[in-house]
């Protein structure tokens, strides 16, 4: 039951971000945010600080070397769940192509009347998107947020 308000929390929050800007490596509501900036402003808003100092990365971060490493930095402070038990508020990690590394990030929405994801898209902003059949399939991993300790 924890679990399930704490994830009530995260969506919550991540909706408060809606409309943001795109900007590459940021993490300010309303001013900018990237994919992951989204993910660690919803973790200080319902967590508190952060867990670890995130390095400066490029666009194509991971990518000439073949490293999964923002699918291990999300291993290392969420917790990784089978993707049939995804729930409102869990962390969907995505693989943009089929031989690339996965780079993106978003939230699990609603589902009422069609299952949807919020997300920083480039060009976009943040936004709360269809999960249509082509975003579907490119999900890799989900996660959920641990359990604040009060």
């Amino acid at each position: 039951m924890k679990a399930l308000k704490q994830n009530q929390l995260v969506l919550a929050e991540a909706k408060q971000w809606i409309g943001t800007p795109y900007q590459h490596q940021t993490s300010c509501k309303g001013i900018g945010t990237d994919c992951l900036g989204l993910i660690r402003g919803v973790w200080r808003s319902v967590l508190g600080a952060e867990p670890m100092e995130i390095p400066a990365y490029s666009q194509d971060w991971s990518e000439p070397a073949g490293l999964e490493s923002l699918w291990n930095s999300a291993a290392d402070v969420l917790t990784e769940k089978d993707p049939a038990d995804a729930k409102a508020g869990d962390v969907l990690l995505f693989r943009m192509r089929q031989d690339a590394v996965a780079k993106h990030l978003g939230i699990l929405g609603s589902d009422d009347p069609y299952q949807t994801f919020v997300h920083a898209y480039s060009g976009h902003g943040v936004v709360e998107s269809p999960l249509s059949a082509p975003w579907a399939r490119r999900i890799v991993a989900v996660f959920a947020f641990p359990e604040r300790i009060d």
